[in-house]
Order: C-alpha cells, then sequence, then structure tokens
C-alpha cells in the first residue's frame, strides 16, 4: 500500500471529487459501498439521529476531506478531515509532505489511565477519611471490577488504583476527592467510569461515614499523556529561528497561546468529529492540561537542535475506538476504516501529530508570508460565492481578487461584489445575469 499511497497523493487537490474517489478506492482506503454511500451525499435517514439525541430535525452537514502526505512512525495514513474552515486541509497536506520529503513524525502514548471523581463536599475529618479509603483500597479496586469493569478486565483493562485528594474549599474547610484509575482499552471510557464511581459510592460512604455528593469523570486526564515530536532536517536557519521565536512567544503569553492552541485543534478537531469522538472532552483536557503550571500556555514546543527544527505536542488526548457514536455512524465507521488505526492509542498517536503538524503549518505562514495570504487566498472562493458568483464565474472572479489581495494586502466580500458587477457589465447585455441597475 505505501508505494501505492505515495503515487495517489501526488497532485491529489487537482483532482476532481470523483477522481479523488477512484484513487482512494484504488489504494483501498475506500470501497464501493463507500464511494456509493459518499456519492448519495451520506446519511439520509433521520431515525439515526433520532437515537443519539432528542428533538431530532435533521443533520447539519460538515464538509468531509482527506489529509495526505502523512507517515507517522514509517506507516501511510489517509487521515479524514471533517470541518468547515478554509485552508485547514490545505495547510495540513503541505506541511506533512515537508516533514516527508524532509523529516520523520513519531509518537507514544505515556500512560494508560483515565480518571473518575467522587467527591465530598463538606468533610467531617479528613485524616480518617483518607486512612479508611486507603485501607479498604484493594477491596474496592477488586468489586469495582467484578460487579462493574468486567467487561473491561476480560479485554485487559479495569480499575487499577484509587488516590484520595484534600482540596481547600475556600472558606478554610477542606473537601475529599477520591480518583479513580482505570484502564479503559480502545473504549473512550466514560460511561464505564461514571458507572463504577456511582457503584463505589455506598461503601465509601459506609466505610468513612462521609456523605458523597458528586460522581463524574474527569476530562484532564494527565495520566495518560499523549506525545507527538516532529523533526525537520535542512531547514532555511532563518525559517528555523522564526519559528522557534514564534513558539516561544506562545509558551511565555496566554493571549498568543490560545491562538497558537486553536491552531492545533484545527488539526485535531476535524479528526476526532470525522471519527465520532468527542472533541469537547479533549479539548477541555488539552485546554485544563496547558495550565497545568498556574499559566495557560502552548501545548506545542519548537525548538533548533543539530540544524534541523524539533517541535513537540504533549497533552492528555483520550479517544476511542469502541463504543458511542464512533461504531454506530456510517460515515465515522467509514471514517475508522480510511483511517486504519488499530487501537485507540494509535488513534490518538495519530490525531496528535496532525495537530502538530497543523500548527507547524501556521507558524511558518505566520512567521514568512502572514496568515492573510495563505489563508485569504483560499478564502476568495468564499467570496465569490457570498457575492452570488455562479459556477462558471467563480475562477474569473477568484482571480481578480487574488490580483487585488497582491497589491492591497486585504480583500472583503465588497470587493467581490465590485468584481462580480464589472465581469457582468463587460458581458453582452442578452445573459439573464446582467445587472440594469448601477450606483
Amino acid at each position: 500500500m505505501k508505494k501505492q499511497l505515495q503515487d495517489v497523493f501526488k497532485g491529489f487537490s487537482k483532482l476532481s471529487r470523483e477522481e479523488r474517489l477512484k484513487a482512494l478506492r484504488e489504494v483501498g482506503a475506500l470501497h464501493d459501498s463507500d464511494i456509493e454511500y459518499l456519492s448519495k451525499g451520506g446519511l439520509r435517514d433521520t431515525t439515526l439521529g433520532e437515537k443519539f439525541i432528542e428533538n431530532v430535525i435533521g443533520y447539519f452537514q460538515m464538509p468531509l476531506g482527506v489529509a495526505t502526505n502523512f507517515r507517522i512512525d514509517g506507516k501511510d495514513f489517509v487521515i479524514p478531515m471533517a470541518v468547515e474552515e478554509t485552508s485547514i486541509v490545505a495547510a495540513v497536506c503541505k506541511s506533512a509532505k515537508w516533514i516527508r520529503e524532509s523529516g520523520s513524525i513519531t509518537t507514544e502514548v505515556v500512560g494508560a489511565e483515565i480518571i473518575g471523581q467522587i467527591q465530598c463536599a463538606k468533610i467531617k475529618d479528613f485524616t480518617h477519611f483518607e486512612k479508611q479509603i486507603l485501607s479498604q483500597k484493594n477491596y474496592m479496586i477488586e468489586i469495582s471490577n467484578r460487579e462493574v469493569a468486567f467487561g473491561l478486565v476480560r479485554r485487559g483493562g479495569g480499575v487499577r488504583d484509587i488516590q484520595v485528594r484534600r482540596v481547600p474549599r475556600g472558606d478554610g474547610s477542606d473537601m475529599a476527592v477520591v480518583h479513580v484509575l482505570m484502564d479503559p482499552c480502545d473504549a473512550m471510557g466514560a460511561n464505564i467510569m461514571n458507572q463504577v464511581c456511582e457503584f463505589l459510592k455506598e461503601p465509601i460512604e459506609q466505610f468513612t461515614g462521609e456523605k458523597v455528593t458528586m460522581c463524574i469523570l474527569s476530562n484532564l486526564v494527565d495520566t495518560k499523556i499523549t506525545r507527538a515530536v516532529v523533526h525537520v532536517k535542512d531547514i532555511d536557519a532563518d525559517l528555523a529561528e522564526k519559528i522557534e521565536e514564534a513558539s516561544l512567544f506562545a509558551q511565555q503569553d496566554p493571549y498568543r497561546a490560545a491562538t497558537n492552541n486553536k491552531g492545533v485543534l484545527n488539526g485535531i478537531d476535524p479528526v476526532l468529529v470525522a471519527t465520532g469522538n468527542d472533541w469537547r472532552a479533549v479539548e477541555a483536557g488539552i485546554h485544563a492540561y496547558a495550565c497545568r503550571d498556574g499559566q495557560y500556555r502552548s501545548i506545542t514546543r519548537w525548538y533548533r537542535e543539530n540544524g534541523g527544527l524539533t517541535g513537540v505536542f504533549e497533552a492528555p488526548l483520550v479517544v476511542g475506538t469502541v463504543g458511542g457514536v464512533t461504531t454506530l455512524h456510517p460515515t465515522a465507521m467509514m471514517c475508522m476504516k480510511m483511517l486504519g488505526t488499530q487501537s485507540a492509542n494509535e488513534l490518538s498517536r495519530v490525531i496528535a501529530a496532525v495537530g502538530l503538524v497543523q500548527n507547524l503549518g501556521a507558524l511558518k505562514a505566520l512567521t514568512t508570508v502572514g496568515i492573510i495570504e495563505g489563508h485569504m487566498k483560499l478564502h476568495t472562493k468564499n467570496l465569490a460565492l457570498g457575492a452570488g458568483a455562479e459556477e462558471k464565474e467563480i475562477p474569473m472572479v477568484q482571480k481578480k481578487l487574488e490580483e487585488i489581495l497582491a497589491i492591497r494586502k486585504r480583500i472583503s466580500l465588497s470587493n467581490a461584489i465590485d468584481v462580480l458587477k464589472e465581469l457582468r457589465a463587460g458581458q453582452p447585455a442578452t445573459t439573464a445575469t446582467t445587472t440594469t441597475h448601477h450606483h
């Protein structure tokens, strides 16, 4: 598949949609049934929607594209991205090609457990509470695995540890929080973790004489960190320094860090959406992790090393490949098949890599041509559409807008409207689209 994939990626963006589908079928990323499904416009029947949420009236459709040129840990991937923002897919493909030609992407997951929380809001005696929990810890792990998490245990996972935390209330007294650590295998694990926490509520109250007030998993999973590393060799020294400087800005200044991390999520979220994963949970975890030292910082770091450039992404990125929408929604199932990841950990590592590569593309654009040029060049089509251009007029309007952009360094919808008016005024008056009124 490797050789073929590389061939397919050459000039992929220049192909028509039909040709793209055909090319993906040739390398086995899509099957005939997938192509038929996509050609009919995806999911049409709302009965599935009714199963997911309440008060259903239809579907909201996002464009689904593929990111090409990705080789992660020596393996080639076709990566589905469901997203509406111009230039995200183009930028990530371009950067992935650059890395493929003169660098590498490696990834790993450190740690295995997700976290559940059992809270006692008003604690009478923390020392007694902690002593009781720790003395009954092994028993609670055992009954949780036997009564609730038995399915996970069969697959090699389950509850691994129970810890106690003292959290100040801010009024001079404390709350106690019990952390349940569980290996969810290939599930995201939210539902099963919540069940385990609810199940432990009664024994905890019995052992401690305290009242449990809340049971819920945490999205700040700092016990399981996904790490992606990009190395780029033979990079222009000036560019490498600029990217390192841009990275420092995002590490030191929270105002910049927020936008930097949004750029990383430009790569992460579309893959989460395409695979039916909970992007809100991942975002919450990433943002919380970004302020683990008390200041919100970048979740990526770029630095010069041995004449090259190294980038590191490190954050919790918990996803599932079983359960939930991932195994129920036909488009998500198709995207999972296209990706071909073998486990939740591999999916998490691929997504982290896409986020880091997306970040590199953004930093390169920001420190060289500026964000406007690349983004706006691709945005000209949206402006042409917004101005009311028809299919055959779009290329001409785009071309003119690019000329204006090159001179003025900015374009707007009013430019597109003017260009379209001029274009139509220059055509024979017999065309139905001619504008008769002039200001």
